[in-house]
């Protein structure tokens, strides 16, 4: 199984909206707002696409999540 490479989306689209596959492994189309990556990716005949919003700074997060009984 391969993994998504978001070291790579990073690099390329810091700071805009992506529409991924619905394996989450290729872009199919990136922009400014959600709804501009939304449209040119429906275009494209993607009925579902994945939309991510694309980090401008890479940023660690450590958290504890207790799950109750």
């Amino acid at each position: 199984m391969r993994t998504t490479n978001f070291k790579e989306i990073h690099k390329r689209y810091k700071g805009k909206w992506v529409a991924l596959t619905s394996d989450e492994k290729s872009v199919i189309s990136s922009g400014n707002t959600a709804k501009e990556v939304y449209d040119k990716a429906h275009k494209k005949g993607f009925e579902e696409p994945i939309l991510m919003k694309v980090p401008p700074e890479v940023a660690i997060f450590v958290g504890i999540v207790k799950i109750k009984d």
